[in-house]
């Protein structure tokens, strides 16, 4: 029988750091939440023991979430890397260190959920076969007045684009009538992740 999630929170804001290890406390995967003040602390921390999760904040004293994040992808068992920051422009590179999830401050509740969530399948293993990454594995789009056909893994990225989305591959992209929302849901075990409300990232993308 599984036990549950072992977090890691790492932020140098007391009041954050506090209100972010309680709403994880409040999970009812995780079953264990520790803090740190910092990334010195953090490693520290990790070696100590083993965690499934660590939720990073990156613009700290001494070593940045970042920093932290790098040094976790040499471990032989590295945690899952959540990413939680006020600025969106550290989005690509931490993707590129392998974060699962990468959310901006303030953040809903369901948000926090949904990173929870994502850690959980990680933690289980890959999808079965027949899961939700089917679908839309091959998309139908207009191109100069005529209808062409896209594969899900040539997207870099998706865009929201008012009442449609914006999909980028290579040189091209194209306008599909759908919503960010519903392609984050259909796509997410295909290892496509919100980076920003209004980006969906192709994590084989990122090199």
């Amino acid at each position: 029988m599984s036990t549950g999630l072992r977090v890691l929170v790492v932020e140098d804001e007391s009041s954050t750091r506090a209100e972010l290890a309680g709403q994880l406390a409040e999970q009812p995967s995780v079953g264990e939440v520790q803090s740190a003040a910092g990334g010195d602390e953090a490693v520290r921390l990790l070696g100590e023991g083993t965690f499934d999760a660590a939720f990073l904040d990156i613009a700290m004293p001494g070593l940045t979430g970042i920093d932290v994040a790098r040094i976790l992808r040499r471990l032989s068992h590295p945690p899952a890397i959540v990413f939680v920051t006020a600025y969106d422009n550290h989005a690509v590179e931490a993707f590129g260190l392998g974060a699962v999830d990468y959310l901006l401050k303030p953040f809903r509740p369901e948000r926090l959920a949904e990173a929870v969530a994502r850690i959980g399948r990680r933690r289980s293993g890959p999808a079965p076969a027949g899961d939700k990454a089917d679908d839309l594995a091959v998309v139908q789009v207009e191109l100069a007045g005529r209808t062409v056909f896209v594969r899900r893994d040539d997207i870099a990225y998706a865009e929201a684009h008012g009442d449609y989305v914006r999909l980028h591959s290579g040189r091209h992209s194209h306008l599909l009538r759908q919503s960010l929302t519903y392609l984050e849901e259909v796509w997410d075990a295909a290892g496509f992740v919100r980076a920003h409300r209004s980006f969906l990232v192709n994590l084989a993308s990122i090199t």
